[in-house]
């Protein structure tokens, strides 16, 4: 099989280690794993040499794994763009974002929109909404602002940055019509703990993101309930033996998920071994992925901001040419999984489960028999993403952790 191979809709994967279930109940990584699929649907699961019971019986084909291993297609929380588009681009554009991250393992993502004004947010989310209903891959919308501080903007227009009131609370929640998977807010703008009280209520997870916050208000924004932290050491303080900072305010509110961009760029491999050790199961790999990826360098866009792609890297473009903050990336999520074994040293296990189980449970998705995937104001029961009745989306990967084939 190539890399970007379909496995069949009705098939028998065998000599596979299967990358999926609780750390307490999952089994050492030996290739004496099998597993079934027909109609789109996980249908059995076992190990040793059941597979040939089930292989003789069943129509489909038959899949030797060679000794590597299988995954739950891949749940990207923050995704912003790809293929030249950009989640405010609309239904035209959707289908590029979604080609190019399918191609590379991911079976459901959240769009992702970077700062607008509250109407102008409001128009792209009602927007977004169909989308949701429309695509399946599309599991919720993600609003990366505009109530974050001017301080740590990142890659967000100044102008459009604001607090948030109530009235604009009830706008966003409105126009997303329970579609809202996840929203990231600085706690320190006026009216921000009081807004994280209402999303939080209305089922939407709450980021802490793009703040100047010092540990003390951030686990008072946790305390209110954000459980997200949005690109961990990215746009916020650093770690300090006498100012711990957002990342040590998370890794303390044992119900707050991190992020990470894999990318190499975002954040240093010993940084990123460090958080995972601190956060263990509460680590979620992101991309932050815009426009220009699966794309090559040159100039894109991320929202009104230019931005300049040189070396696979995301800048935005300043006044007199200098390279400016980093704008989101071009990071898909099997290069970040990829990278988190061979350069963080995670397992492949955790890496898998930092790419597919940890962040769905984040935006609270739920997940059912058939072909049902979607976030907002659910959770996730299963301990398993690829036990009988599930969704058969499932990657098979080389032992380097490179995609073999797929089906998503």
């Amino acid at each position: 099989m190539t890399q970007t191979e379909q496995i069949p809709a009705e098939a028998v994967i065998h000599n596979a280690c299967i990358l999926d279930g609780e750390p307490a109940t999952f089994a050492e990584e030996t290739a004496d794993t099998w597993i079934a699929i027909a109609q789109g649907t996980v249908t059995a699961r076992g190990r040793g040499d059941g597979w040939r019971d089930r292989a003789a019986s069943a129509r489909g084909d038959v899949v030797d794994a060679a000794g590597g291993f299988v995954a739950p297609a891949f749940v990207d929380i923050h995704c912003h763009g790809a293929g030249g588009a950009s989640a405010e681009d609309g239904a035209e554009a959707i289908d590029a974002i979604l080609d190019v991250h399918r191609a590379h393992g991911t079976g459901r993502l959240a769009l992702s929109f970077v700062s607008d004004t509250v109407d102008g947010l409001c128009r792209s989310l009602r927007a977004g909404a169909g989308l949701v209903r429309e695509r399946a891959m599309v599991m919720g919308l993600h609003a990366e602002g505009p109530f974050l501080s001017p301080d740590f903007k990142g890659a967000h227009a100044p102008e459009v940055l604001t607090s948030p009131t109530p009235g604009a609370a009830e706008a966003i929640l409105e126009a997303a019509d329970g579609t809202l998977a996840q929203i990231t807010i600085a706690p320190e703008l006026p009216g921000a703990l009081d807004a994280i009280g209402r999303f939080t209520a209305a089922g939407v997870r709450v980021a802490v993101g793009h703040t100047a916050a010092d540990f003390e208000l951030t686990a008072a924004a946790f305390d209110a309930g954000a459980s997200i932290l949005t690109h961990a050491f990215n746009a916020m303080p650093g770690i300090h033996h006498r100012a711990p900072g957002p990342v040590l305010a998370a890794v303390e509110a044992e119900h707050v998920t991190v992020e990470l961009i894999n990318d190499g760029v975002h954040v240093a491999g010993p940084v990123a071994r460090m958080l995972h050790e601190l956060v263990p199961g509460r680590l979620a790999l992101i991309t932050d992925a815009m426009a220009a990826t699966g794309l090559h360098d040159g100039s894109y866009h991320l929202g009104s901001l230019p931005v300049e792609v040189k070396d696979s890297v995301a800048r935005l473009v300043t006044p007199d040419g200098s390279p400016g903050a980093i704008a989101g990336s071009t990071l898909t999520m099997d290069e970040a999984v990829k990278r988190a074994v061979a350069e963080v040293g995670l397992s492949p296990f955790d890496a898998v489960q930092a790419a597919s189980l940890t962040p769905l449970r984040a935006v609270g998705g739920v997940l059912e028999a058939g072909d049902s995937l979607h976030a907002a104001g659910g959770t996730v029961d299963a301990g398993s993403l690829l036990a009988p009745g599930m969704p058969a989306d499932l990657l098979l990967f080389n032992e380097d952790m490179s995609i073999r084939s797929m089906r998503t």
